[in-house]
């Protein structure tokens, strides 16, 4: 069985490919390949971050892939629920040598997933991972088991998410806040709930905050950026600026004007593009988006001087093709917006700052806004 998709290992959790046997295995094979080796070939000090969301089977896969680090002599650094891009920052702020999130994004609960990042906290290309399943089944991975003082360990780090709520705050600009304005905010019962809230309340936003509260099984259950309706009707019960959807990991977000209209993934594009053309900071005047992308995203930055570029879907493909060119903006109609500035990844949460920002820097709603 093939064990990387187009988004890394997914599938039912407790059944193959996502049992506790595979991410123990994928642990160690993942040891070896990115591990960085010595003259006779062994393994030097290894690093390795792991991250999840909130689904029930998070604890056994996080617990197996642990393991198979550990016994290849690896340090484990245990985070809990992080949003996927928390991991990618994580990762190159405690200079690792890779980063691991388990989650299984805006899918229901009973799935779940391995995803991996480079120690620059870049997702890993194609070549590597095929790299990595080979090694699950290779003699001399199985063969390398380090003893005594040569295991790995693994510890806790309960500051995790405060270093990513500050690091995402600075993203904002220091001149405003988020006094006056009322956020209706979408969790979607996931990796967010707890790092999300602190954001925006912090910068000062009146917030309403909705599925915050998860139990192993309701991440992504009629809520987030896959459901956003519930968030929609709750801007418009609360007269709200803004509503802000989330998915599971938090990689993606869905916005709702104040009138509960949605705004997707290619409008905050092409606001953002255009704000940021304006203050000459879209590097070559030139968007990354996916062949998903409406028509009209493309005609409106035409207009004005803007290239779109359709890479391969899925934002993985999308970040390749910014970091070839140097590219600083791209994203998919599906909420996936990535500014290269700021982090590796898709971040929902920095996605929702920027379009605030420019309400704030324009002093326009955000329903004027996206009729670009």
């Amino acid at each position: 069985m093939k064990l990387f998709g187009t988004d890394s290992i997914r599938g039912v959790a407790n059944q193959d490919p996502m049992t506790s046997e595979v991410a123990m295995s994928v642990g160690r094979a993942a040891a070896y390949v990115l591990g960085e080796k010595d003259h006779k070939g062994q393994l030097k000090d290894l690093k390795v971050v792991i991250g999840k969301d909130t689904r029930r089977s998070g604890y056994m896969i996080e617990n197996a892939l642990a393991a198979g680090f550990c016994s290849m002599g690896a340090k484990v650094l245990l985070l809990g629920p992080l949003p996927t891009p928390g991991i990618a920052f994580i990762t190159r702020s405690m200079r690792a040598d890779a980063g691991v999130i388990i989650s299984a994004s805006h899918n229901p609960y009973q799935y779940n997933g391995i995803k991996l990042f480079d120690r620059n906290g870049f997702k890993l290309p194609d070549s590597m991972e095929r790299e990595i399943e080979l090694a699950t089944k290779s003699p001399v991975v199985e063969s390398f088991r380090p003893t005594m003082e040569a295991i790995g360990k693994a510890i806790r780090i309960d500051d995790a998410i405060g270093r990513y709520i500050v690091y995402v705050k600075n993203t904002f600009p220091e001149d405003y806040t988020l006094d006056g304005i009322r956020v209706v905010l979408d969790c979607a019962n996931g990796a967010a709930y707890k790092v999300a809230p602190i954001v925006f309340e912090e910068l000062g936003a009146e917030l309403y905050p909705i599925h915050c509260a998860p139990n192993g099984t309701n991440i992504n259950e009629q809520c987030g950026a896959v459901y956003p309706q519930t968030m929609c009707k709750s801007v418009v019960s609360h007269r709200a600026e803004i509503g802000i959807a989330l998915d599971g990991d938090a990689d993606r977000v869905i916005l709702s004007d104040e009138n509960g209209d949605l705004v997707d993934g290619d409008q905050i594009m092409a606001i953002c593009a255009l704000h940021m053309l304006k203050e000459n900071t879209l590097k070559s005047n030139t968007v990354v988006a996916t062949p998903m992308s409406n028509m009209g995203l493309e005609v409106c930055l035409k207009k004005a001087g803007i290239t779109l570029l359709r890479a391969q879907v899925g934002d993985r493909y999308i970040v390749e093709t910014m970091r070839r060119h140097s590219y600083n903006l791209g994203g998919e109609q599906s909420g996936h917006i990535v500014f290269l500035e700021h982090n590796t990844t898709g971040d929902g949460i920095i996605a929702a700052l920027k379009i605030l920002s420019i309400m704030k820097q324009t002093g326009k709603k955000l329903s004027e806004l996206k009729k670009v």
